[in-house]
């Protein structure tokens, strides 16, 4: 296991990130921009938004000299179709990814072993060659841009991957189907397949090595190898900070962390293993690998995503360029309570409802209500608590204003710099919305401190519930009867903001 060094300490806990005096700038005195999206990383996962168990020093350094969002929202409840807001800047009732598609007309899409085969059987639905990235617009302002991570928006061989969206360089994962192993057999550098120092074994397997007894370590042994993952992709980020010196940069840093599998390096596991005591194994009954210390695990990835924060800032203060760099830091989606995971045991969707069924994969608080952090020392010199309502697809405006581009048209975006540097007055939005086709089809409205829900809209329910999040953050009662006039309002937002999508399974009203 490699590791970067933060204040000569490896995988070191405790760190300040203030008192830097570097100003180093990109190419032209434009900042450097880092946008890092961590996968299904709840609201209160991180220490400065209430986490009790896991330590997260580094991210909670960024926001004790930063500002830190509590009413930002992700595109979408799960991955691809969050990832495209966020990379369009269109909600999700305009945006050309709506819903994870694993596009099996293909093939046999979910044969591990043929995908490994055959990469034109990895990734999901593409994204047209031509749609606007914000990747593409600073890559036409001068910004060098790369991609590290997982991507899930465009198939090996199809016009969506990384380098023909506006990145160039990409190293990661291509597809998220892969991405269910944190030591897959390959990864992907911009169109290229690397072979990695690892036996391929099949994600979602759940068989037990030796004599299968979960009490014993070795029992493990197939789900931890060589080659992990988050390290090489933290590698290759380190890698383009210290190779873009002197020319503006935009670094998209998409950790698979902390989506299952549970699989993190021994070090850290056993960290959390003394500080949350004896567990019982998970043996894979809900899905993806068996983790004999499942929470233990999870706490360790989120600590491990938490150190390569560190490591970023760190490289950034090495090239005197810290200082002028914007860091972003969100999820792009809420928790699980799959594959291991108990979301409740660490309360990280804490103050949602925690039920399973209103985290990820849902229009609920739990599912798009997610930490932002917002650093960018050169503007912020005081740390903020920012109540702004906000959402994904703010970013794309803001990167255009940070950078000096112009905005392109038709996006539903509104600039967050206003709240960002504290200058001039920061526009609200009248409303945000969401729209999902899975889970028998979701629509949702956000409308000042109200949320309208439709749920099952594929089976014909057109009924909204109606939530007042001042008096009932947990969504718990619904009041849409006492209110009939905010409910019209709402649908008439849902009515408004729907377009009907080009894709025909990403369309919330049809049964398929």
């Amino acid at each position: 296991m490699k590791y970067c060094y933060i204040s000569g300490i490896a995988g070191a806990v405790t760190v300040s990130l203030a008192g830097c005096s570097d100003s180093g700038t990109g190419g032209n005195g434009k900042p450097n921009i880092v946008i890092i999206i961590s996968d299904d990383l709840g609201y209160s996962d991180l220490g400065c938004y209430g986490q009790k168990i896991i330590e997260t020093p580094y991210i909670d350094a960024l926001a004790k000299n930063g500002i830190r969002f509590t009413n930002y929202y992700s595109g979408s409840p799960v991955s691809a179709p969050s990832r495209c807001v966020l990379l369009t800047g269109k909600h999700s009732g305009h945006s050309f990814i709506r819903g994870n598609h694993e596009w099996p007309e293909r093939g046999d899409v979910w044969n591990y072993v043929k995908m490994e085969e055959d990469p034109s059987l990895e990734g999901q639905y593409p994204i047209p060659e031509e749609t606007v990235t914000f990747s593409k617009v600073l890559q036409k302002s001068g910004y060098r841009t790369a991609c590290t991570g997982k991507w899930g928006l465009g198939a090996p061989f199809t016009g969506g991957v990384p380098n023909k969206q506006g990145f160039d360089l990409f190293f990661g994962y291509n597809c998220q189907r892969q991405a269910h192993t944190y030591y897959p057999a390959h990864l992907w550098r911009n169109e290229e397949i690397v072979k990695l120092d690892n036996k391929f074994v099949i994600p979602r397997t759940t068989e037990l090595d030796g004599d299968g007894d979960p009490g014993k370590s070795e029992s493990y042994a197939r789900y931890n190898l060589r080659e992990y993952a988050p390290a090489l992709m933290l590698d290759e980020a380190l890698s383009f900070i210290r190779s873009s010196k002197g020319q503006p940069f935009l670094l998209h840093f998409t950790t698979i962390i902390p989506h299952v599998p549970l699989q993190a390096p021994k070090e850290w596991v056993d960290k959390y293993r003394k500080k949350i005591g004896d567990e019982k194994p998970y043996l894979g009954e809900s899905g993806y690998f068996p983790c004999q210390y499942p929470m233990a695990t999870y706490a360790a990835m989120v600590g491990y995503l938490d150190y390569q924060v560190g490591c970023i800032v760190e490289e950034l203060k090495k090239q005197g360029i810290y200082e002028n760099t914007v860091i972003f830091f969100t999820s792009d989606n809420g928790p699980v309570s799959t594959g291991g995971a108990m979301s409740q045991f660490f309360q990280n969707a804490k103050p949602f409802n925690q039920a399973a069924n209103r985290l990820k994969g849902t229009v609920y608080e739990g599912g798009i209500h997610v930490p932002m952090i917002v650093s960018w020392p050169n503007r912020i010199k005081k740390p903020v608590v920012s109540d702004h309502i906000c959402a994904a697809w703010d970013i794309f405006p803001t990167l255009c204003d940070i950078s000096g581009a112009e905005h392109p048209e038709g996006l539903d975006g509104i600039s967050m710099i206003p709240s960002i540097t504290g200058r001039g007055k920061q526009k609200q939005h009248e409303y945000l919305y969401w729209e999902f086709p899975e889970r028998r089809g979701q629509q949702a409205v956000r409308l000042n401190n109200w949320k309208g829900i439709r749920d099952s809209t594929r089976n014909g329910n057109m009924k909204i519930s109606l939530f007042n999040l001042v008096n009932d953050i947990t969504e718990t009662i619904d009041i849409s009867d006492k209110y009939p006039d905010i409910v019209k309002e709402i649908e008439k937002i849902m009515a408004a903001e729907h377009q009907k999508p080009e894709v025909r399974r990403f369309d919330i009203f049809s049964k398929n």
